[in-house]
């Protein structure tokens, strides 16, 4: 015979003050975790919108990342007039060799150097990739100084406000314009002339990489196989989306390991209170368990109640942890690349996955704080629990 819910909901509202201590404490555990989890969350993001349905990537075989990938410009320019790319209305092909270099520059926070990225591009990239915005002044002029910088890291470092002269790569550029992608690492980075960026940072004519996009997306297989197979070349072609995704998984996983580390470490602390709190409760409730006994229910029944008692008041702690988190959703701060060794501006991401890892934390930690005080309950002999009556 089980015991009916409301008589776990009636115990939790009758010891309310006791219980509020360890929901708080797991409450907390909850928010720090789904903190970090979603601070993973908006790096990955930030990386995986950098790649476009349809867009694909060639660099240099072997690199890990477009910062150390190195195409001749002979090269280049074969593969990107390749028939299998596909071509504007103009039957241009759509296909964006780029150049890529970090200058190093002062944060608006504390003024401490940050790598920040600068791609070189014509204007081919605006047209392989769609989804570049000019949200504020203008576009550069080829062959000027000039650079328009992503919205964010325009928020992180010095001198790039639209107006500023900023120093970058040895030289003075006037910043025109600032662009938006949606959010994609892109943002993080600053933008100029391709022929500028190439002859400053690069002695050897060429490209990091090129971005283009297939006629046929089908055809990635073959075209990749036949870049392989030149011995001209080294380089390969994979989806722009998973080249970028790539990239963001070394920094994902520390990120996402920390979380699970400073979790598991509260989440101990947060067992031993909710333990500590069912135990008061048993020894509390001791007369009570001898007449549910006595009344037929069995030790199996009580057992479950407890531990329903203890994994309920976790998740309504749970429940309050994200609440707390909610707040940073959208919180933005940086960290650095190690693939492209510069700063990578996002926004923190809570999403429901975030959201349901903590609820089942906060569960876990309700179900191994009241297992053991449960198991006492339940071994209670019915004549030493009467006679607490």
């Amino acid at each position: 015979m089980a015991l009916p819910v409301r008589y776990i909901l009636r115990n939790l509202i009758k010891r309310w003050k006791r219980n509020m201590l360890g929901l708080c404490g797991i409450a907390l555990t909850v928010a720090v975790m789904a903190s970090l989890l979603a601070m993973a969350a908006g790096f990955r993001a930030a990386l995986d919108l950098n790649g476009q349905a349809g867009n694909f990537i060639v660099t240099q075989r072997g690199s890990i990342s477009e910062l150390v990938s190195w195409i001749p410009r002979e090269q280049a320019n074969s593969i990107m007039v390749d028939d299998r790319i596909a071509r504007d209305g103009n039957r241009k092909p759509l296909a964006s060799g780029e150049v890529v270099a970090v200058s190093n520059m002062a944060r608006r926070s504390d003024g401490e150097p940050a790598n920040v990225g600068i791609r070189g591009v014509s204007e081919r990239a605006f047209a392989v990739r769609n989804g570049i915005q000019i949200v504020e002044g203008r576009l550069f002029k080829p062959g000027a100084y000039e650079v328009i910088v992503g919205n964010r890291i325009r928020k992180r470092v010095n001198n790039l406000n639209l107006g500023d002269t900023a120093r970058i790569l040895g030289q003075n550029w006037d910043v025109v314009g600032v662009f938006s992608s949606g959010g994609a690492a892109f943002e993080s980075e600053v933008w100029g002339d391709y022929d500028l960026v190439e002859a400053i940072g690069h002695p050897i004519a060429g490209n990091n990489s090129i971005t283009v996009r297939l006629a046929n997306p089908n055809d990635l297989e073959a075209f990749n196989r036949d870049l392989q197979s030149n011995p001209q070349m080294q380089v390969e072609m994979v989806q722009e989306h998973q080249y970028y995704q790539h990239q963001a998984g070394p920094v994902v996983f520390v990120i996402a390991a920390l979380a699970i580390f400073v979790g598991a470490i509260m989440g101990i602390g947060a067992i031993f209170g909710a333990m500590n709190t069912m135990y008061a409760v048993v020894a509390a409730r001791t007369g009570e368990i001898g007449t549910l006994r006595a009344l037929g229910f069995s030790r199996t029944s009580l057992m479950v109640s407890f531990v329903s008692e203890s994994v309920f008041l976790a998740l309504m702690g749970g429940l309050l942890g994200c609440v707390l988190a909610l707040p940073m959703n959208g919180v933005m701060t940086g960290t650095g690349n190690t693939a492209s060794f510069s700063e990578i501006a996002f926004a923190f991401r809570i999403t429901p996955v975030v959201l349901a890892a903590g609820l089942v934390f906060a569960a876990t930690m309700g179900f191994f704080g009241g297992l053991l005080p449960a198991f006492r309950a339940a071994r209670l002999p019915i004549t030493v629990a009467l006679r607490e009556l």
